[in-house]
């Protein structure tokens, strides 16, 4: 009895820390092997008042006004059941995580938009995608910010993460963190169970606006 007990104490504790081995995987990827473009030197901001300089028109300028807010997407547990697979449906509503390395898209380097699976809403375009070393697919800005919601999530141990959903369904794609490379800094740590891609050839359209 006391060499079983022993036993499970041990499966335990090596499940402890693969749990745990798992979260770093996504909270510290590349601070062994930092990305040339992390350490490049920003070029300066271009000086507003210099006549030279073009001017950038905002998101409502460029084509924007009179577009309609979303309208959100609500289903019931088990519409939601129903139209999505069990690895979906654990992931986009329930907070989910696959395993590193697994999901469909983590390195897929095709030219494209991923598409929220559960609404259909474009979210990400392979133009600002990047392999960030960690087995998620990783992106440094969203195609659309007002696709993109985010929440403080505090289910991870101790740590308190920012977690990204869609803004039409507000199902849980994965999370935003602050070590992506430049010119956001930041890196979209998206699980492929939540994204729908789609192969396009022009990729002029595909362009994310960062507004």
């Amino acid at each position: 009895m006391k060499k079983m007990k022993e036993r499970v104490r041990w499966i335990l504790l090596t499940l402890l820390v693969l749990f745990i081995a798992s979260g770093v995987l996504a909270v510290v990827p590349g601070f062994l092997f930092p990305r040339p473009d992390q350490l490049m030197t920003p070029a300066l901001p271009a000086d507003p008042a210099d006549p030279d300089t073009p001017k950038e028109e905002s998101g409502d300028a460029a084509g924007d006004k009179g577009k309609k807010p979303l309208e959100k997407v609500v289903r019931t547990e088990a519409e939601w059941r129903k139209l999505l697979t069990p690895e979906q449906f654990r992931i986009v509503r329930k907070k989910g995580t696959e395993r590193a390395f697994t999901g469909a898209y983590w390195n897929t380097k095709e030219k494209g938009v991923y598409h929220c699976v559960a609404c259909d809403l474009p979210l990400f375009s392979s133009e600002a995608k990047y392999d960030s070393r960690t087995g998620w697919p990783s992106y440094w800005q969203p195609i659309r910010k007002e696709h993109i919601g985010e929440r403080i999530d505090r289910g991870f141990f101790f740590s308190v993460r920012t977690e990204v959903i869609c803004n039409r369904c507000d199902g849980h794609l994965g999370h935003v963190f602050d070590d992506g490379p430049r010119p956001t800094g930041l890196r979209y740590c998206i699980n492929s169970a939540a994204l729908k891609f789609r192969k396009s050839e022009k990729t002029e359209s595909e362009t994310p606006s960062g507004e």
